[in-house]
């Protein structure tokens, strides 16, 4: 099983990239200790801004990538 999983938000509203990301951490692999969520940042700022908000109990905390375009999500163990 994989370390960590990508959710690529490109082409999704702001409601469904949310449902996108709470459906996938529901359904989240035990193994799986970072969620790298790619939003993108060159056509606007909502997404970004919905997963900088974004809250679920699975997160431990959220850490801005190297690229402005992803958000990483460090899973509780």
């Amino acid at each position: 099983m994989p370390y960590s999983i990508e959710i690529d938000l490109h082409g999704h509203t702001v409601e469904s990239a949310r449902s996108l990301i709470t459906s996938t951490l529901k359904t989240l692999p035990k193994d799986v200790r970072e969620v790298s969520v790619i939003h993108g940042y060159r056509g606007g700022t909502a997404l970004r801004n919905m997963v900088s908000k974004y809250s679920n109990a699975k997160i431990e905390r959220k850490i801005l990538g190297l690229n402005q375009g992803v958000t990483i999500f460090v899973i509780k163990r």
